[in-house]
């Protein structure tokens, strides 16, 4: 089979990013050629045998220069003659979408379905969800005070624009908003055959619109991590990502002023790590990655995922719960659905800090109590690639 997989950035760099690398080392493991469609970057990682790619946009530079290529935010007639090539060189069985949205553009779907017509293919259009793009102007369901908000499930994006909920900016909201009101009209998100959500909560919200009701499947994402042998547990907490407001790494701070007998371990990158400073119970120890990363969830009394947007399937909770780490999370997006409370971690509600104080507690009044719930954590069952790649086959082949 082959497989063309789409995403506006071709190397590490989000959560998005992670799936599509691993879902293609996945598929070529099982014999089948894959090739990448994307941005132009000289961090690509992958790309195509025609190297046909979109020329990327700078957004650090304003929306200006951008609303000046017609409407490319919206609309990308470039990238459509981009993939037309290697729709016409590769012939793809399948082509997976996933974050396209304000670089790439919807537009190419159009491209997709004009080739499969021209060319009798049989070739099908699969879009994986990673966010609520396509119900929320934003991405993330979430104010210009990056709170939760559903104000635009009812269709009309015009919030978007009164509420400047896009960066609290005028221009970007009003792109934002048309953009959103563009492809609701299209006929061309009615060309995907199925929408996979990686949480029931992301498929719940984009089957409040109709025309995504009858295409949307749940299959959370997959993550294969084998426990570490001979790590001992260290009296720490964690968390690690991205440190941000949004991400509750401020009432994860402040629960840590009230905690000051135990030590807090921040690792990665974000706005909240100037606000860790001066404070004695707190270690920021950088971005770490790969099997440092994981040494160092391991060791963890436990790891927090105190995020206060609707998150759908945080990586950061399969992969500690993986290493034997109990998580404390919020009950926000797809959380709760990865863990187990009192087994596999416990949950609170987003921005409550004496109920994460509470929780974190929890799990740590004892060594005993420690013991009991990382022992849960191994025998904790995740989507395996193995399991993942034939629920993935069915929705390839069975569509």
């Amino acid at each position: 089979m082959k497989v063309l997989l789409v995403n506006k950035f071709l190397y590490p760099k989000g959560g998005a990013e992670t799936y599509i690398f691993a879902l293609g080392h996945l598929l070529e493991r099982h014999g089948h050629q894959v090739q990448y469609f994307g941005l132009k970057n000289k961090k690509n990682t992958v790309g195509n045998r025609v190297n046909s790619l979109v020329d990327d946009m700078d957004f650090s530079e304003g929306i200006k220069k951008n609303l000046n290529a017609p409407f490319r935010i919206v609309y990308n007639c470039q990238a459509r003659k981009k993939i037309r090539k290697i729709l016409d060189d590769f012939k793809p069985d399948i082509v997976h979408l996933n974050n396209i949205q304000y670089h790439i553009t919807p537009s190419i779907i159009i491209e997709i379905n004009k080739w499969r017509k021209e060319k009798n293919a049989d070739c099908k259009i699969v879009y994986t969800a990673h966010d609520y793009q396509l119900i929320c102007p934003s991405h993330g369901l979430f104010d210009v005070d990056l709170k939760p908000c559903e104000l635009c499930l009812d269709g009309q994006y015009i919030h978007c624009f009164n509420t400047k909920c896009l960066k609290n900016s005028k221009a970007k909201s009003l792109l934002g908003t048309l953009d959103a009101y563009y492809w609701k009209y299209s006929k061309t998100y009615s060309y995907i055959d199925v929408i996979i959500c990686c949480s029931d909560f992301l498929k719940r919200k984009l089957d409040t619109q109709f025309r995504f009701r009858n295409k949307t499947i749940t299959l959370h994402n997959f993550k294969d991590i084998e426990p570490l042998k001979g790590v001992e547990k260290k009296d720490y907490i964690l968390e690690f990502g991205k440190l941000c407001k949004e991400k509750g790494t401020d009432t994860l701070i402040e629960a840590a002023k009230k905690m000051p007998r135990y030590k807090f371990v921040f690792a990665g990158y974000g706005s909240s790590i100037e606000k860790m400073k001066d404070i004695n119970n707190i270690e920021y120890v950088g971005f770490k990655g790969g099997k440092e990363l994981y040494k160092l969830i391991a060791e963890a009394s436990l790891s927090v995922c105190p995020s206060e947007w609707y998150e759908n399937c945080p990586f950061s909770v399969i992969e500690s719960i993986s290493l034997g780490t109990p998580v404390v999370g919020s009950r926000m997006g797809g959380i709760p659905e990865l863990i187990e409370e009192g087994k596999t971690g416990e949950l609170f509600e987003a921005g409550d800090v004496d109920g994460l104080v509470d929780a974190i507690k929890r799990i740590v009044c004892s060594k005993n109590q420690l013991v009991e719930y990382t022992n849960h954590c191994y025998n904790a069952k995740y989507e395996t690639s193995e399991s993942y790649y034939e629920k993935l086959m069915k929705i390839y082949k069975g569509i």
